[in-house]
């Protein structure tokens, strides 16, 4: 049987992510991890080098696939906005994961730098005179959600369903983030 190192380091990467969601950088355990990807511990250090190395490919692929399903354009950030928010819902590892992120780990890696770099470039047009601004707004609104207290969204009534209560924040969402980009060009 011929080895694959493409399917082994895919393997690491899909273990690692469930790892890292779960238990963030700190928590997670190597041994965890090639055991549920089912190779020996040391594949890890020769595919990444270490586990920081890991963790920063498992944000870096997690971000790749975001920007591919949702893309920034600079006509309708309103739109992404609700786009993002939508991802997000669908897809709470992702932000579980930039929240260890934040928490773990202050720096942010080149590739990070060059994502929100390109994304600047993307709504300049559109955002007038302060993208980082208007960028930094659409996403803190797309994300309030997921980062909001468990507590908070509770005040909204037991008659209420989480879908409902999404919707209604989802529709709220787009007219904050129009009025955002509005008041800031």
């Amino acid at each position: 049987m011929a080895y694959d190192s493409g399917k082994t380091r895919e393997k690491l990467l899909d273990a690692a992510s469930a790892e890292f969601t779960e238990h963030g950088l700190s928590g997670a355990r190597v041994d965890r991890i090639a055991v549920a990807a089912g190779v020996n511990k040391q594949a890890i250090y020769a595919y990444f080098g270490s586990k920081e190395a890991l963790f920063d490919a498992v944000l870096d692929l997690s971000l790749a696939h975001l920007t591919a399903t949702i893309p920034i354009t600079s006509y309708d950030l309103p739109g992404y906005a609700v786009a993002l928010f939508d991802y997000l819902c669908a897809h709470p590892e992702y932000e579980r994961l930039t929240m260890w992120k934040r928490l773990e780990r202050a720096d942010a890696t080149p590739e990070e730098v060059e994502h929100y770099r390109r994304k600047l470039a993307q709504i300049a047009p559109a955002a007038g005179h302060a993208p980082i601004d208007v960028l930094l707004l659409i996403l803190g609104m797309a994300h309030a959600w997921g980062n909001s207290a468990p507590a908070l969204r509770a005040l909204d009534g037991d008659a209420v369903s989480v879908s409902d209560q999404q919707a209604r924040y989802r529709a709220a969402l787009q007219k904050a983030a129009r009025a955002a980009v509005e008041a800031l060009r």
